[in-house]
């Protein structure tokens, strides 16, 4: 993640490529989706911004969305325990203590991990710097009862939030403007 967020009008300025390397990690590997933000432009605030993320990956196919899903790494999984993960999906899980988790709840996440791969094909999603540990867990256990195309909503609902977060950790807030959604 960069040193400093940049002002709403530096994000406004900068070239569709540096717009793109700017926000390329804002959705898991998938840089494409910054691509189409960066034509969105100019963006009012910072919340916009998020939100041309957001309809970045409604204006996709479903098999993109799929992909998109399927790009983020399972929680606690091998990718984490090996440092594979991106530098944000690193800090996110760390900050939730999924770093620090005890050898019988490592084994609970595979367990979940792998339940989640057989029925729905990709990773559970959920946006952890807005849930505990339990909570966490609770929402795999439960989300496990979805059908395949609920579940595929749950991912995409939660992607929006982890993007949203990650945007506002890129754009300066100007005075005024808050880190809500009611700007929206």
């Amino acid at each position: 993640m960069p040193q400093r967020p940049l002002s709403l009008p530096e994000v406004n300025a900068l070239s569709p490529d540096e717009f793109t390397r700017y926000f390329a990690g804002v959705l898991e590997y998938s840089p494409q989706y910054a691509a189409w933000a960066a034509q969105q432009r100019p963006f009012a605030s910072a919340e916009a911004v998020a939100g041309a993320f957001k309809d970045a990956v409604a204006a996709a196919t479903a098999e993109a969305q799929r992909q998109l899903i399927r790009a983020h790494p399972d929680l606690a999984g091998k990718a984490a325990l090996a440092g594979e993960l991106t530098a944000e999906s690193t800090h996110e899980q760390a900050c939730a203590g999924l770093d620090r988790l005890s050898r019988e709840e490592y084994s609970e996440f595979h367990r979940l991990n792998a339940a989640y791969h057989e029925k729905f094909d990709f990773p559970y999603v959920v946006c952890v710097r807005e849930h505990t540990r339990e909570t966490i867990f609770e929402g795999a256990r439960r989300r496990l009862a979805h059908t395949p195309e609920e579940e595929q909503l749950a991912a995409l609902h939660e992607i929006s939030r982890i993007a949203r977060l990650r945007v506002l950790d890129l754009v300066r807030q100007e005075p005024g403007e808050e880190k809500n959604e009611q700007n929206r």
